[in-house]
């Protein structure tokens, strides 16, 4: 992730995510516990990161995401592929990041290439926080 600080995010606001429920599914811990850190400062609920589909579908039993943040690449070689159309099934968001340029992220709308651009992934976000809390 790119920015001047996890804490203290470019332009972000400490409740601009509240409500918004998130799940990462990312193998890097590193990145994994910085989107953490970056979508609690921002008011997210936070699930994770977890670093395999078993993993996320064990969290998903119990923690219903507004939206995930899956990396297509996860521990030990899997593709997350499956897990992202079995989210979007049950109408969650999913924001793919990835270090490969040159996949294709099935069904998700939205793609974001490594080193995730910390705005980028809040213009993504915001929206879906704003309409949230107009329900």
């Amino acid at each position: 992730m790119t920015s001047s600080n996890a804490q203290d995010p470019p332009g972000a606001e400490a409740s601009e995510l509240k409500g918004l429920r998130i799940l990462v599914v990312e193998d890097d811990w590193n990145l994994g516990t910085a989107l953490k850190s970056l979508l609690q400062a921002c008011g997210a609920d936070v699930a994770g990161p977890v670093a395999t589909t078993a993993e996320a579908d064990r969290l998903l039993l119990e923690y219903t995401p507004d939206v995930a943040i899956v990396d297509i690449h996860l521990q030990g070689g899997e593709l997350a592929y499956g897990l992202i159309d079995r989210l979007q099934d049950q109408r969650i968001s999913v924001v793919v990041i990835s270090g490969y340029s040159n996949l294709r992220p099935g069904k998700a709308p939205v793609f974001l290439q490594k080193p995730i651009v910390e705005e980028q992934l809040l213009a993504h976000l915001r929206p879906m926080a704003a309409k949230k809390t107009t329900r």
